[in-house]
């Protein structure tokens, strides 16, 4: 019964999508200028059991030519599974279409299973949000606009940045590790996001917690379980017939926010294959980057659109 009600509300939200007001109008232009990668710890990364490239988490600079009129910043985490990264359609992608919008964008290599487990991957997405900050003069970021995007497994590291964070460390001699690892708002796109059966995607969490993980650590990695009022607002876009990552993770969360009284808006397709990214060649699904910069734009997350 819990299930069909729960995709009772998905079909509700389906039919209730409102996307009209983001036709008849023009979308304003930025240049890009791709900054440098940069290691997200210089002299080693904790944790790390090798130099290669696999044992390095880096953050990739791009930047809006031209006024960051919001001074917000996002950092992308792309998805694939905690096993491989979607760098291209869902990294670089993403930051270009920010940028398209004049926002900052800041992409995420972060380290992976089955050489790395939880929780390193976690550490890796806090350190880039608190490096963002730390540096937010320098890229023309407000410290209280820096966001967090991800995707897939991607998403799941986004949730869990989002439900497990904190303040910083004040007397840390790393001017990095003083600042808070909160993000600002959270945008999920088909996201992992329990790791208890019989919602979870198996690889995702075989390849972040191994093959017999402790059970209270599923249930405290299982993000639907772990939101407070303090969880950042959150854009979510998932697919109903999502044949990799079933649906109920995205509506479970939305429920415990709503629960929660976080802010929160979520759009269920009724079609569409997991990994569609910014979906421009898809006709069912190319809409939602659309309804995500509306979102943004209310909140004061992206320039405004350019009245035709």
């Amino acid at each position: 019964m819990r299930r069909m009600r729960l995709l009772q509300v998905g079909c509700v939200l389906m039919m209730t999508l409102c996307v009209g007001s983001m036709f008849g109008q023009q979308q304003p232009v930025w240049s890009t200028t791709l900054g440098k990668t940069m290691l997200l710890w210089p002299g080693g990364a904790p944790g790390a059991q090798g130099s290669e490239d696999i044992d390095q988490p880096t953050l990739t600079v791009y930047l809006p030519k031209g006024e960051n009129a919001t001074k917000t910043g996002v950092v992308v985490a792309p998805g694939g599974g905690y096993q491989h990264l979607a760098m291209q359609k869902e990294g670089e992608d993403y930051a270009l279409w920010l940028n398209a919008h004049g926002v900052a964008a800041f992409v995420l290599k972060y380290r992976l299973g089955p050489k790395y487990h939880h929780p390193i991957e976690l550490g890796d997405a806090q350190r880039a949000i608190r490096m963002v900050r730390a540096h937010a003069a320098e890229y023309g970021v407000a410290e209280d606009h820096v966001g967090m995007w991800g995707s897939s497994a991607g998403g799941h590291l986004t949730a869990t940045a989002g439900t497990h964070f904190d303040a910083g460390n004040p007397a840390a001699a790393d001017v990095v590790d003083r600042q808070g690892s909160r993000p600002d708002f959270l945008i999920l796109a088909y996201p992992v996001i329990t790791l208890e059966a019989p919602e979870a995607h198996a690889g995702s969490r075989k390849y972040l917690l191994g093959d017999d993980p402790d059970p209270v650590l599923v249930a405290s990695l299982s993000a639907e379980k772990q939101v407070t009022k303090d969880t950042p607002p959150m854009f979510l876009f998932a697919t109903t017939d999502d044949k990799t990552v079933p649906v109920l993770n995205s509506v479970m969360f939305y429920e415990a926010l709503v629960k929660a009284g976080v802010p929160a808006e979520m759009h269920i397709f009724q079609h569409g294959a997991h990994g569609a990214g910014l979906a421009a060649a898809n006709p069912q699904l190319s809409v939602w980057p659309d309804l995500l910069i509306k979102w943004m734009r209310e909140r004061g997350y992206a320039a405004p659109a350019i009245a035709p």
